[in-house]
């Protein structure tokens, strides 16, 4: 995320968030505001709609909302008391600040949604600036985003560094409530009416028990990302351009912290130490120390609970061609290589005998603990033959990481004998590939790391 200028973080492109006090306005409410129930949120709306505007499906599509204000003023309320579920808070728990709501004729459905954080006196306050047409995904992680900063700035100094919230966080608990509670807490106005009756559009998407199933079914054909990725997602990922892998991943990985001993607390324990800290990683570390000691800890534990999500539902077989592609992917190392002290990187793609001949002993225990987590990923799925080689693979790299931990102390197992172990695999990869008749490895796996 862009820190260049005095940002309150949270997602950018979708979302932008930054102080207040960097622009002239104040945070006031106009004189024919509505205000909720609670008192914390004003909401205030231009008188019409923009008339260079207009799509065909605004009425009809469900993941399309038409927000005014005596919805929008239930809603978030509603959306509150769920965010507050979540991370156990209490239901009459005492807000800080003020949250102004503030609708707009929409320009588009991929105008940004901006969020002010101003100081005032003892507290923070807060803009929402909405579009008055928007997709529920985006109205989900505005709400988050503006609930979690609130929340979070409550030990903040007026003045002083405003908390800046992790992506992850946002978004992976706007996806927990959109697909658990929506049908109970988003209201849309009226579509149309007939005989001068309002038609109320209704979601015919009836949700299960499971809040995970939609991030099930991403997952079950794209691997998750690691700790590392979901700290720094794309304008793309959280955009949902990567097919939603990334929204995905945030889901489970939130859902994953709050099944800990204590991960309701501990998340609001996060929220409570952010200002205090410039990087939300450290504020992560203190409130979960009992769990975490440093990232590694956070990636290695990541990537145990998203092989058990995944063991959960393998769902059914790729053809011989997609396992092939899934296998592929599983093995190769992505590089920068320079082939001259002048020439500009090019991206390659070498095999794990190139890093157990090439890398130092932390780099390679890193790139086969990653290459072992994937084949956990995608073995159930592959192709009969296919599956048994990636068993293979999966066999010597779990056994050559096992040595290597019991030898910590040690002078750790050279790699010659794993090397050979991975030539036989390859052998057997390719015979396995000839007799499903695919075409030959891609000669560049094999590059060697100059």
């Amino acid at each position: 995320m862009n820190r260049s200028r005095p940002v309150c973080a949270l997602v950018a492109g979708l979302m932008t968030v930054f102080l207040a006090a960097a622009r002239s306005e104040p945070l006031l409410p106009q004189l024919d505001a509505t205000h909720s129930s609670s008192g914390q949120f004003i909401l205030s709306a231009a008188p019409v709609t923009n008339p260079f505007f207009h799509r065909a499906d605004a009425g009809t599509n469900a993941g399309i909302l038409r927000l005014e204000p005596s919805f929008l003023a239930v809603t978030a309320e509603r959306f509150k008391a769920a965010l507050g579920r979540e991370i156990g808070q209490a239901a009459k728990a005492p807000w800080s600040g003020k949250i102004f709501l503030m609708l707009h004729p929409a320009g588009s459905l991929d105008e940004p949604v901006n969020i002010a954080a101003q100081p005032f006196i003892r507290t923070w306050n807060y803009r929402l600036e909405l579009p008055d047409r928007i997709s529920k995904n985006r109205f989900a992680r505005a709400f988050s985003g503006v609930l979690l900063l609130e929340i979070a700035n409550r030990n903040a100094t007026p003045g002083g560094r405003c908390a800046a919230l992790p992506d992850w966080l946002v978004d992976g608990l706007a996806r927990e409530i959109l697909e658990s509670k929506e049908s109970e807490i988003i209201l849309s106005s009226p579509s149309k009416t007939i005989n001068g009756i309002a038609q109320t559009r209704l979601d015919e998407k009836f949700r299960g028990l499971d809040p995970l199933a939609a991030a099930r079914r991403v997952l079950q054909d794209s691997p998750a990302l690691t700790f590392g990725q979901l700290a720094w997602p794309n304008d793309a990922q959280a955009n949902g351009d990567d097919g939603g892998v990334y929204l995905a991943s945030a889901q489970l990985f939130v859902s994953e912290l709050l099944a800990l001993k204590n991960g309701p607390k501990k998340i609001r324990a996060l929220l409570a130490k952010l200002p205090a800290h410039t990087t939300w990683q450290a504020a992560f570390l203190e409130a979960f120390h009992e769990n975490f000691q440093r990232p590694l800890d956070v990636e290695k534990w990541w990537s145990l609970r998203v092989v058990a999500f995944a063991g959960r539902a393998t769902g059914p077989r790729w053809t011989a061609s997609v396992s092939r592609e899934k296998l592929d992917a599983a093995l190769a190392v992505p590089v920068n290589v320079r082939y001259s002290s002048n020439a500009l990187p090019v991206h390659s793609e070498i095999s794990l005998q190139s890093v157990l001949k090439n890398f130092p002993a932390d780099q390679q225990t890193e790139i086969l603990e990653t290459r072992l987590r994937d084949l956990n990923l995608i073995q159930l799925r592959l192709a009969p033959s296919l599956a048994v080689v990636a068993d293979g693979y999966r066999t010597v790299l779990a056994d050559f990481l096992g040595e290597r931990k019991k030898n910590l102390h040690r002078r750790p197992p050279g790699p010659d004998a794993v090397v050979k172990r991975l030539d036989v695999l390859d052998a057997q990869r390719r015979d396995a590939e000839d007799k499903l008749k695919l075409s030959p490895l891609p000669a560049d796996l094999n590059l060697p790391v100059p």
